[in-house]
C-alpha cells in the first residue's frame, strides 16, 4: 500500500500515466446521438472501458445519452451512490445476485431465464419494490440470454409476474454476434430472431417500451437493428469494431525513461535473450510492463514514441519493465517521456497498433491498464445532471 500511495503522489512525468480525454468521449457520444433516432444507452462496464465509469457516465449523459448500462449490480450501485439518476440496466448477474440492493437503488435488471425471474420476484416481494426488468433473448450467440426454445415460457411467466405486481417488463434485449462484419448473414438471422422474440412477448401480453439489439458496430452500420434504444460502449471511447467510422480515441499512455545504457552489437536483452541487438546502440528502460497492461504477446513487434521517433521494443515485455531500442543516435535521455499509445496525431502508436501487435482487440488493451498507472483527465466542465 505504501508503494502504491507513493506512486499516486509522485510528481507528473515521474511515473507511468494514463490521460483520459473526456472531450473525446463527449464528441463520440454526440456522434452516436446524431446517428440514430433511438435512445442512447452509455455502457460503462469494466470501469468505463478503463476510462473511469463515473467520468464516462457523466460525460455521456451530458452529451446525449439517456441511459446507462453495466454488467453486474456491483457496477451499478456506485453510479447511484454518486448521484446519477438516469435509468441504469444491469444485465449479467448470478441467480443469487444482490437483487434486493438493485431494486432499492432503482436499477433495472435483465432476466435471461426462469431461475433469474423467480429470484428477482422473491427480492421484489421481500423488499416491497416492484422490479423493472428487461427480458434477454439469445439471438444467436449461445451466450447470455434465454434460448428460443425457452423464450415463450419466460414471456408467459413474466406476464404472470406483472399481473401479480412483482415487476414490470420495461424492455426486451438481444445482441448480434457478427455486427462488426456488416455483411455477415448472421446479422440478418439475429434481427429476424429478435423480431420473432418481440412478437412472442407481445402475444404473451407484454408491452416492453424499450427494445434494444444494437451495440456500437450495428448502430454505425445497420439502422434496421436500432429499435427504440442502442447500447454504446466501445464507441464512446473511440473504438469502432466495424472499422467504418472515425472516432476519437480517449486515452494517452506515457512512461518516463528510467535509464539509458549503451550496448554492443550482439547484446541479449531481457528474459531468454529473445531480443539481441544487431549493432551498437542505446537502450532505454521504461518502468511499465505486463502488470500495468502492456500485453506480453506484443513484445516482438511493439513500438513507442521517444524523442519524436518510433522506437521498437526489444526483448520480452516484463512484469514491470520494458526495454526500447533507441538506435545508436537516439536522442532520448533519462527523464524524457515515452508515449506508449495515444490518438496517433504526433506519430505515436495507437491502441489499435498495440491490439494488432498482440493479436487481440482494442477493447482488451484499454480495459487492461493496471491500477499502478496514475490516471489524469482532460475535460471541459460538465453541466450538472439530475
Amino acid at each position: 500500500m505504501k508503494a502504491l500511495a507513493s506512486t499516486l503522489l509522485a510528481a507528473p512525468g515521474t511515473v507511468p500515466e494514463l490521460c483520459v480525454d473526456l472531450d473525446a468521449v463527449a464528441a463520440n457520444t454526440r456522434l452516436f446521438r446524431a446517428a440514430t433516432d433511438a435512445d442512447v444507452m452509455a455502457v460503462v462496464k469494466a470501469d468505463g472501458f478503463g476510462h473511469g465509469a463515473l467520468d464516462l457516465a457523466r460525460t455521456a449523459l451530458a452529451n446525449g445519452a439517456s441511459w446507462l448500462g453495466v454488467t453486474s449490480v456491483a457496477e451499478a450501485l456506485p453510479l447511484r451512490a454518486a448521484g446519477l439518476r438516469a435509468p441504469v440496466l444491469s444485465w449479467l448477474n448470478p441467480v443469487d445476485g444482490d437483487f434486493a440492493s438493485a431494486l432499492a437503488a432503482d436499477v433495472d435488471l435483465a432476466i435471461p431465464g426462469i431461475e433469474h425471474l423467480e429470484a428477482v420476484c422473491a427480492a421484489a416481494r421481500a423488499t416491497g419494490r416492484a422490479a423493472r426488468v428487461h427480458l434477454h433473448l439469445d439471438t444467436g450467440m449461445a451466450r447470455d440470454g434465454a434460448s428460443p426454445a425457452l423464450w415463450g415460457r419466460l414471456c408467459r411467466a413474466a406476464r404472470r409476474a406483472e399481473r401479480q405486481g412483482t415487476f414490470r417488463v420495461i424492455g426486451v434485449m438481444g445482441h448480434l454476434a457478427c455486427a462488426d462484419l456488416p455483411g455477415d448473414p448472421e446479422n440478418s438471422t439475429g434481427r429476424t430472431r429478435f423480431a420473432w422474440g418481440l412478437d412472442v412477448a407481445r402475444a404473451s401480453g407484454l408491452r416492453p417500451a424499450q427494445r434494444h439489439l444494437a451495440a456500437t458496430a450495428a448502430t454505425l452500420t445497420d439502422p434496421r437493428s436500432h429499435h427504440t434504444m442502442v447500447r454504446i460502449g466501445a464507441g464512446l471511447v473511440g473504438i469502432d469494431p466495424s472499422g467504418t467510422t472515425s472516432l476519437q480515441p480517449g486515452l494517452r499512455l506515457t512512461a518516463p525513461v528510467v535509464s539509458i545504457r549503451r550496448v554492443r552489437a550482439g547484446t541479449g536483452v531481457g528474459y531468454g535473450h529473445t531480443g539481441i541487438t544487431t549493432t551498437a546502440t542505446r537502450l532505454a528502460l521504461l518502468s511499465l510492463g505486463y502488470a500495468d497492461g502492456l500485453p506480453r504477446a506484443a513484445s516482438a513487434g511493439a513500438e513507442v514514441l521517444v524523442a519524436g521517433r518510433r522506437c521498437p521494443v526489444i526483448g520480452r515485455i516484463s512484469m514491470d519493465q520494458t526495454v526500447v531500442d533507441l538506435g545508436p543516435t537516439g536522442r532520448a535521455e533519462p527523464g524524457d517521456l515515452a508515449t506508449v499509445f495515444g490518438p496517433g496525431d504526433d506519430g505515436e502508436p495507437t491502441v489499435a497498433d498495440w491490439a494488432g501487435w498482440a493479436n487481440t482487440i482494442e477493447h482488451e488493451i484499454v480495459t487492461g491498464i493496471g491500477a499502478r498507472v496514475r490516471r489524469t483527465r482532460i475535460a471541459k466542465p460538465l453541466r450538472s445532471l439530475s
